[in-house]
């Protein structure tokens, strides 16, 4: 959203600098209408500048002006596109996004939009020229600005738990979870492989404990054998029986 905020405030900026320049953008429109011979219908679309722009423009200042015109259109048209893979949104903002990227079509008539306070735009052009003219166009950027602002607004007052949601799946789509085990179908039947589990080193000294005290114990007990065998008398060699007192070698 902070991105969002920020995209938004570099478009309002460029718009004071076009609309400190109204009249020349008028002017450029007067030049270019009266080259196409197109001086009786109104600016009714941003592709009708557009054409104006690029086939009827004859010196650099209409051509700047113009081109000015169409760059803030096509970043608000960018800026609706991201608006919208934001977030799912609900009625209302889904409503706002919608009027503000019709708006911005090419081919939307705008010869009736009108700005209203506390925009000054239409008072600026003269009566013939607001109704009949330009009123239309120099209109549609700051009502488009005004829905944005407005979008932002709504959304920030919906639940920080549909926000995160979002988020997550936005994450989830990029970042996809890798399976514990992999599974393999031949014909009808599924077998499922399982990846060995892993074990940080204090779950393996947990886990072998026991068999370490087992192999002590064993250890312990071959020593006390060995010990007891290393106290028996030696060994005596049997022979055959003889009676007592009479040895004879």
């Amino acid at each position: 959203m902070n991105e969002i905020k920020e995209n938004l405030r570099s478009i309002e900026q460029t718009y004071k600098i076009f609309q400190q320049q109204q009249f020349t953008f008028i002017a450029a429109l007067e030049h270019t209408r009266e080259n196409a011979h197109d001086k009786i219908k109104p600016v009714s679309s941003i592709g009708q500048v557009q054409t104006y722009t690029d086939h009827y423009c004859n010196n650099t200042t209409d051509k700047r002006i113009l081109l000015m015109f169409l760059n803030i259109c096509c970043e608000l048209n960018k800026l609706c596109l991201r608006l919208e893979a934001l977030h799912p949104g609900n009625n209302v903002t889904n409503a706002i996004l919608d009027r503000c990227k019709t708006l911005v079509s090419h081919s939307n008539d705008l010869s009736g939009l009108r700005a209203k306070y506390p925009h000054d735009v239409v008072n600026h052009l003269s009566c013939d020229e607001a109704r009949n003219h330009y009123g239309g166009v120099v209109s549609l950027i700051p009502v488009v600005l005004d829905c944005v602002k407005e979008w932002v607004a709504h959304t920030e007052k919906l639940p920080r738990n549909m926000l995160q949601a979002s988020v997550s799946g936005e994450k989830a789509a990029v970042f996809p979870e890798k399976p514990t085990g992999s599974q393999v179908t031949a014909g009808t039947g599924s077998v499922t492989l399982r990846q060995p589990a892993f074990h940080t080193a204090a779950t393996q000294t947990s886990l072998t404990l026991p068999d370490k005290t087992q192999a002590l114990e064993r250890s312990r007990g071959q020593k006390l054998q060995l010990s007891v065998l290393g106290r028996t008398p030696p060994k005596i060699l049997n022979g055959p029986w003889r009676p007592p007192g009479r040895h004879n070698y």
